[in-house]
């Protein structure tokens, strides 16, 4: 009686559909090839988002390049819908690089600016992005110090020897790291000590919301924590109305990034400025 029971109340997992696993397996072959030719194309461009300071949010601390895919027809594809299937990829790799130059270019450009970059762990070592940072900082050396490398931190756990290194050698250039999506993988504070990340970005999973969510709040105040204990720069991801940001404000967070603050764009106000002053010269 006890072992029908214990079956009845636990039943075994059901074995995947094998319909839908193909369905899955042909949307990932059709992202990977679509994303591949827009980067054949050069179809490939940033939107700058701000995050802003808590205490001076009309000044942003830094804005990030986020890498946009255009398809065939010219609609925007956001990085959420192909990331993850190009990810392990070298259309992977050549995204980054293509991510890189147009930041790199950017900063080269705006003297004002201070730009957040996404990469992957992967990219380390990859001679075609490492070229493209070698040349930007021949140019003008200083931009190191505007420049932000963000790494997630499933990519970051995924080699973090490597990814060690890779940041002592560049930090020594003036070149700042941000850990990306911060609890949303799998986290070795073990590793999350040896890192020396100076920027921590709490992924919008545990903000949205959490001025009247309880486990959100326990959550966030223990990673705004950990990011002090470690002395990095704690940024809230995902805000998107005012009553979070007061409430993330009143914990002491350093910044914040979301649409309540300003939505991504092709056209920044940097380059819309740039354009005006060539136009009165």
């Amino acid at each position: 009686m006890t072992n029908r029971m214990a079956t009845s109340q636990n039943p075994a997992p059901r074995a995947p559909d094998p319909l839908l696993a193909d369905a899955l397996a042909e949307r990932e072959r059709q992202t990977v090839a679509m994303v591949r030719e827009a980067v054949e194309r050069r179809d490939v461009l940033l939107a700058f988002q701000p995050v802003i300071q808590t205490q001076r949010p009309e000044r942003p601390a830094f804005h990030e390049g986020l890498v946009r895919v255009l398809d065939e027809t010219g609609k925007v594809i956001p990085a959420r819908e192909f990331i993850a299937a190009v990810e392990t990829t070298e259309t992977g790799r050549q995204l980054d690089c293509i991510a890189l130059e147009k930041g790199l270019r950017a900063l080269l450009e705006h003297d004002g600016l201070r730009l957040s970059i996404n990469m992957s762990a992967r990219s380390i070592g990859y001679p075609p992005w490492t070229k493209i940072l070698t040349q930007a900082f021949t140019i003008d050396p200083t931009i190191a110090e505007r420049l932000i490398l963000e790494i997630t931190e499933s990519s970051a756990m995924h080699m973090p020897e490597l990814v060690s290194v890779f940041m002592e050698d560049l930090q020594a250039f003036g070149v700042s790291f941000a850990l990306d999506d911060f609890g949303a993988g799998y986290t070795s504070f073990r590793y999350l000590r040896d890192f020396y990340f100076d920027i921590l970005k709490i992924d919008g999973q545990f903000i949205r919301g959490i001025a009247h969510d309880p486990d959100n709040q326990t959550l966030a105040k223990a990673l705004i924590d950990i990011a002090r204990h470690f002395e990095m720069l704690t940024v809230a991801e995902g805000i998107e109305n005012q009553e979070d940001g007061d409430y993330l404000a009143a914990q002491g967070i350093d910044c914040m990034q979301g649409y309540y603050f300003g939505a991504p764009t092709i056209h920044p106000p940097w380059a819309a400025t740039a354009e005006r002053g060539r136009k009165s010269a």
